[in-house]
């Protein structure tokens, strides 16, 4: 059995596409795990089939790793031999499912991922045909043919599209709910996959693409969030995280760097100044990953 999980909070938009595509290419075996990090009532297709949990920290920040632990345990208690992760913004492409499945058959050991590719504003949801042509997808992580699976440095780890078995999961022990809000739980799954062992493998074929949504670069909205994290990567790996995001908060005059200590903090009185609006693909999952 199979389980595809996601967390969502709002974007209910997004999770009904999803919820759309996934009935699509619906495969027997498979079992469907949502985790609501809010109150809105999850009104999809496979809502009334669906495990629908809800993690919520009222008024605190969003609890992403909380949220995703409980859906991989519902879905191991459910009978799960395989945990797949989708992003709720992420569309499946074809094969996503299958190519994962295979990959864990042959590596049942290993983490693994997928190639994503973000889609601009304005992009025809009813054409997928002509998601290839007008996606984009970052150079620097792998993108293998289907049936190849490429090993990849673990700061490359991203969540928005991931699997592994169950006895994968509990080696590497889940997402560290230390993390709380946005920033720096994807990067650490990576380094604790490392230290447990467990390879990295982008594969081939588990390809999904990205709806378009707004961001901030840098994500000042979210920057305390950044800070708090960052100190608790630090002080876990002694590794500094979210290196491009901070520093360019310490050039918008928001935090400071002390390069005595390599720590990041806020300043006393941070200019209040907007950030640039870039697209999707500038902002979430790549920036965060960039460990180094």
């Amino acid at each position: 059995m199979i389980a595809l999980i996601t967390a969502v909070a709002g974007r209910r938009r997004h999770l009904a596409r999803q919820e759309e595509w996934l009935l699509r290419r619906r495969r027997a075996g498979t079992v469907r795990v949502v985790v609501a990090m809010d109150d809105e009532p999850i009104e999809t297709p496979s809502a009334p089939s669906a495990t629908v949990l809800r993690v919520i920290e009222p008024g605190g920040p969003l609890p992403l790793a909380a949220a995703r632990n409980a859906g991989a345990e519902a879905a191991i208690a459910a009978g799960a031999e395989l945990l797949v992760f989708l992003d709720v913004d992420c569309l499946p492409r074809p094969g996503l499912v299958e190519a994962y499945a295979d990959a864990a058959r042959e590596r049942p050991d290993a983490l693994l991922t997928g190639s994503v590719a973000y889609l601009p504003e304005g992009v025809d949801y009813a054409r997928p045909a002509t998601f290839e042509a007008v996606g984009t997808v970052h150079g620097f992580r792998p993108r293998p043919e289907p049936g190849i699976r490429e090993p990849a440095a673990h700061e490359l780890f991203w969540s928005l599209s991931f699997a592994c078995t169950p006895a994968t999961w509990r080696r590497i022990g889940g997402f560290d709910e230390g993390y709380r809000g946005y920033g720096g739980e994807d990067t650490d799954f990576g380094f604790a996959a490392r230290a447990a062992g467990v390879e990295l493998l982008f594969v081939g074929g588990a390809e999904a693409d990205h709806q378009h949504h707004p961001v901030s670069d840098p994500p000042v909205e979210h920057l305390d969030d950044i800070l708090r994290n960052t100190d608790r990567f630090t002080a876990r790996w002694g590794v500094v995280p979210m290196r491009g995001w901070l520093d360019a908060f310490a050039e918008l005059g928001l935090v400071s760097h002390d390069p005595v200590t390599d720590r990041y903090a806020r300043t006393p009185e941070p200019h209040l100044l907007t950030a640039r609006t870039a697209p999707a693909s500038a902002g979430r999952p790549d920036t965060r990953t960039d460990a180094a």
